[in-house]
């Protein structure tokens, strides 16, 4: 399995490590300055979400909304890409891990959409344009190459850069619901990181 990585690395590394990247790769920020929700781009599928009431200011300081959106985003993004797992691969292994990544980060979205309502922010409705583009990317791959490159960039790379995102708003969130709901998300995000490690070394072994 190690073969396939420096040709697969070369192709999509530069895309799929950053999935989740917080204030730098998704729409909602410019230059590492967070960007008002309604001024994000929509998912390149999907239906456009409804345009927030311009009149009504959300209650969340600039930081909070782009962690809040970058949060709701990044597990679109999980759900897309192990649904696509679900269609592609044979290893029962790489199967469980998608299973579990749909169903915890399913909650995870439920979760923080509704707390990003609660504070006057229309919440993400899919991946960024961005993270569809890298999804759409890791379809051209089958076989052990396609579950090399999941289990290594949206299990392992994506979760490492997505604990970190949630331990800085676990220490520097401005709204208390916000910390709190990081501060509860992150020993599952650390789970799954330890899955995917875990996984990831199994596969290289084989």
């Amino acid at each position: 399995m190690k073969s396939i990585y420096p040709t697969l690395a070369l192709a999509f590394s530069a895309s799929l490590l950053n999935l989740t990247a917080y204030a730098q790769t998704t729409p909602g920020t410019q230059n590492g300055q967070a960007v008002p929700p309604a001024q994000s781009a929509q998912p390149a599928t999907g239906t456009p979400s409804a345009a927030p009431d311009r009149n009504r200011q959300s209650k969340l300081t600039q930081e909070d909304q782009a962690f809040l959106e970058n949060a709701i985003q990044g597990s679109h993004a999980e759900i897309e890409g192990s649904r696509l797992a679900l269609e592609k691969t044979k290893s029962q292994d790489v199967r469980q891990f998608a299973e579990k990544m749909i169903e915890d980060h399913g909650k995870m979205v439920d979760e923080a959409s509704a707390l990003a309502t609660t504070k006057d922010m229309t919440p993400p409705d899919g991946p960024s344009v961005m993270q569809m583009t890298e999804v759409t990317a890791l379809k051209a791959l089958t076989g052990g190459a396609f579950d090399a490159m999941y289990v290594n960039r949206i299990g392992v790379a994506a979760h490492e850069t997505t604990v970190e995102m949630f331990e800085k708003a676990s220490r520097e969130a401005q709204d208390p619901d916000v910390k709190a709901m990081a501060t509860k998300v992150l020993p599952k995000l650390r789970e799954h990181l330890e899955m995917a490690r875990a996984l990831d070394q199994k596969q290289e072994s084989q």
